[in-house]
């Protein structure tokens, strides 16, 4: 949708293509010290950023209009750069087409009736030229889109340029319309306004919305300028926001507490040999770093935000880590029906048909090649403002799907394995004893399904929800410490050692 299927070019000759890589070379350094002065004006006053942001699009806009040069019928001139993309379109007196097709960038799209402009010059021709700038929003602010209302202010697309350099008469003779491609998260509750730049302020004058979604908007306007989309979302109340921040750190530090000493206790006390604790260690490892790593992230969220790669990257691997969890507590639920179907030797049959290597190979595997398949598909789909999946697109499903999947898996499997328990039961002549763990197992397996599955599924109707949101991340961050109580607390024999551990350490101390 961003660029017609053809587009009519001329094979430049070697001083046109001479020509454009002069303008690139001085575009290339001129955006390249914009950036170094933008962070050196971030603190002084706004005058100064609008008053170098409009000499930085006087001086592209002057650059590009050398690109224009005579045509018969017609020809296009294309460049990208790290920080702008641009094209310009000529049209001469014999040109042949009906009209031009749309001029696109990777973020951005034009339509105008250039051919319509041509006919109302003299000589026939005319030409448009159309920019998109990825860094111009650092000097020319959404905070300079000045409204009566005190909203927090976001830019939801690159700044884009559209001129008709060399024409002489300018005047338009239908809307143009501009399709903007959203580059941040899109708020169904916030207001995009359309907005061109009047030399210090953002204001819609002329423009308006035609058609808008969660990926993308189409504006009309009635003029040519320097564009931009901007959304306009209602302030957070402050005390309601730094309570939750407080609460989130709070409630994760006790939570990463509990699996650290779930995965001490797992590795350091002795168990019975009808225990195999692979799943459990390994569902631990991967939440204890997924929830780490997100509380790392959302610290330093100001520093790594910027950094798209690095955010995209630490998203991807928060997506790798909660899915090996889930994927792990599947492989649990699995071993668990693998020992009832096999009661009568339950270590024997787990080992022989479950090693832990094997399960080590399954448990990230699964995760892994679900990220590789989500990256091969939508690679920009990772590093949302918060450093995570990025909602439009569906791309959230990449998670949800698998996690979906995965808890209604288990529930079948409880199901199944409570029939084939209470038939079991009625039929086997096996210990009490061995009866009594197969009975623990379920129930504790069951638990952790609960615990784990139960705040994502909450997640599904939070919808912006103060309490909902807060029982959710109370909920999700104390992951570790349901993990804990459920296989070490509640174990005797692990409260047994416990206490002779903590005999030992007082002995030590009295010497």
């Amino acid at each position: 949708m961003w660029g017609p299927t053809t587009k009519p070019t001329l094979s430049p000759c070697p001083a046109k293509a001479q020509l454009a890589q002069i303008v690139t070379n001085i575009l290339t350094v001129a955006f390249n010290a914009s950036e170094k002065t933008s962070e050196s004006l971030s603190s002084t006053k706004p005058t100064e950023l609008a008053s170098y942001g409009n000499t930085m699009l006087k001086t592209s806009e002057k650059l590009i209009s050398t690109l224009v040069k005579p045509t018969v019928t017609s020809d296009i001139v294309s460049f990208t750069l790290a920080t702008v993309e641009g094209q310009v379109f000529m049209v001469g007196p014999n040109v042949t087409l009906n009209k031009i097709p749309q001029l696109d960038t990777t973020n951005s799209s034009v339509d105008i009736d250039l051919i319509g402009i041509a006919k109302s010059n003299n000589e026939g021709s005319a030409a448009v030229a159309f920019m998109s700038y990825s860094t111009m929003e650092n000097l020319l602010k959404p905070d300079f889109f000045n409204t009566s209302n005190d909203m927090v202010k976001t830019m939801m697309s690159t700044v884009i340029s559209a001129t008709l350099p060399k024409t002489n008469n300018t005047k338009l003779t239908k809307p143009v319309n501009f399709t903007f491609r959203h580059i941040r998260e899109f708020d169904p509750n916030g207001s995009l306004s359309c907005v061109y730049w009047n030399i210090s302020v953002w204001i819609v004058d002329g423009c308006s919305v035609l058609k808008t979604n969660s990926s993308y908007t189409v504006c009309s306007c009635v003029h040519l300028s320097t564009f931009a989309l901007i959304m306009q979302t209602s302030h957070p109340p402050e005390s309601d926001s730094q309570l939750l921040d407080l609460l989130n750190l709070v409630c994760v530090i006790v939570g990463l507490v509990f699996f650290s000493l779930a995965l001490l206790t797992f590795a350091l006390c002795h168990w019975s040999s009808g225990v195999n604790n692979v799943a459990r260690i390994n569902i631990c490892i991967s939440l204890l770093l997924a929830h780490l790593l997100f509380l790392l992230t959302q610290q330093f969220l100001n520093v790594i935000q910027p950094q798209q790669v690095f955010c995209a990257v630490i998203s991807g691997l928060l997506h790798f880590l909660f899915l090996s969890g889930f994927v792990w507590m599947f492989t649990e639920a699995v071993m668990l029906f693998i020992c009832m179907k096999n009661l009568s030797q339950i270590s024997s049959k787990k080992r022989e048909v479950l090693s832990s290597g094997f399960l080590c190979v399954i448990g990230y595997l699964i995760a892994l090649v679900v990220v590789c398949v989500s990256v091969g598909l939508v690679p920009e789909g990772y590093g949302s403002e918060h450093c995570w999946i990025k909602i439009d697109k569906g791309f959230i499903w990449s998670f949800l799907g698998p996690v979906c999947v995965i808890l209604a898996s288990n529930t079948l499997l409880f199901i199944k394995i409570f029939i084939s328990l209470s038939s079991t039961l009625k039929s086997l002549d096996a210990e009490v004893s061995q009866i009594k763990q197969i009975k623990i197992m379920v129930f504790k397996t069951l638990a952790q399904f609960v615990v784990l599955g139960c705040p994502w599924i909450l997640g599904f109707f939070t919808n912006g929800r103060k309490e909902l949101e807060i029982l959710f991340l109370i909920l999700n961050s104390q992951q570790g410490t349901f993990i804990f109580l459920i296989y070490c607390f509640l174990n005797n024999e692990v409260r047994q050692q416990y206490k002779k551990f903590f005999r030992c350490l007082c002995c030590i101390k009295q010497r």
